[in-house]
């Protein structure tokens, strides 16, 4: 997977989060979107797709205008946003899978922020693709400093909107409908539900709540609802002819799709 864009709404720096009182210390929220270009937001410019959520939060929070993923590809870039080590210094240094599921993970010796937050009081959670580690490693989101986590553990996985399952904390969750037939249930939102859930039951604490969003990421297939309406017939298509949900789907492969431009999700 390329590219993956980080979004900051609002971070602040462990140092000072566990330099402030308890009572004082801000939330923290992270919002890592898969190959989300700098420019395809409201607030970066963008005048096509309204991006009004997003565009909200920069206009009252922070804007960062000089912000880089830590490489090309997701586990390294994921490995240096949780480490704050530079790619040189990280073990994770490309996308090398294990069978039968996940990446290589983050050794026993590393410390991620979300460590540091956690033992510092905050409640943390981690929701969306990880890709640094399956359940039963020294790099699971609950080895690495995260009280919750819900999503794909798994990148490959994560190139299906439509998984077989998700992942909460140790336990796998089968989604019925799926099974790459059918698109039963539509993970992103899923993913979305589990997070607004964190923020209701933390919200009497200070808490980090990570969300690496699969979206917008392709397969760009998702459902028919008001935004796929209101874009419609706003873009000129070219129809992209993929692995279809089926007898025959795989997991790495991505759907067809009539209409790509439209695809690409809304904020």
């Amino acid at each position: 997977m390329k590219k993956p864009a980080l979004f900051a709404l609002f971070f602040a720096l462990s140092s000072i989060a566990i330099a402030q009182k308890k009572t004082d210390r801000p939330n923290i929220v992270f919002i890592m979107a898969d190959d989300l270009g700098y420019g395809d937001l409201g607030a970066y410019g963008q005048q096509i797709i309204e991006t009004k959520h997003l565009d909200a939060l920069a206009k009252e929070g922070m804007r960062f205008d000089n912000f880089y993923a830590g490489t090309s590809v997701c586990a390294p870039s994921r490995a240096a946003l949780m480490t704050g080590q530079h790619t040189g210094h990280t073990p994770v240094r490309g996308n090398k899978e294990l069978e039968p599921e996940g990446q290589l993970p983050l050794a026993d010796s590393v410390q991620t922020i979300a460590m540091l937050l956690q033992k510092a009081g905050y409640a943390t959670g981690a929701f969306g693709k990880w890709g640094l580690g399956m359940v039963d490693t020294y790099g699971s989101p609950r080895s690495k400093g995260f009280d919750e986590f819900y999503g794909y553990n798994c990148q490959r996985q994560s190139h299906r909107y439509y998984p077989t399952h998700l992942w909460h904390n140790q336990e796998r969750i089968e989604l019925e409908g799926n099974g790459l037939l059918a698109k039963g249930q539509y993970a992103p939102e899923l993913i979305q539900e589990k997070a607004l859930e964190f923020i209701d039951h933390n919200k009497d604490r200070p808490f980090f709540l990570y969300v690496p969003t699969v979206l917008p990421h392709a397969e760009l297939s998702g459902p028919d609802d008001q935004f796929y309406e209101q874009y419609a017939n706003k873009f000129e298509e070219k129809a992209h002819k993929g692995n279809d949900y089926g007898p025959k789907a795989t997991i790495p492969g991505y759907a067809s799709v009539a209409k790509p431009r439209l695809r690409t999700p809304v904020w």
